[in-house]
């Protein structure tokens, strides 16, 4: 499992996809989702615009990401 560094939270699930490379386009990373296609948490998330957290692990097509907060210099 891939950790994935989100500099902000929440951010929808689908622009997860397209920043990781994972579709191709917004678009796209949409209908994968529509479709069923990716997993959130162990369970199908259908949500193009679910909120994703840190903590949160997002499976799609075998590859499984975790996000985790970046760390920011104070």
């Amino acid at each position: 499992m891939r950790i994935v560094e989100i500099r902000s939270q929440p951010v929808e699930l689908y622009k997860i996809l397209k920043f990781e490379g994972l579709a191709a386009s917004g678009g796209e990373a949409k209908q994968v989702i529509a479709d069923g296609l990716v997993r959130l948490n162990g369970q199908v998330e259908t949500r193009k615009r679910k909120q994703i957290v840190a903590g949160d692990v997002i499976e799609f097509f075998g590859d499984a990401m975790r996000m985790e907060l970046a760390k920011t210099d104070a």
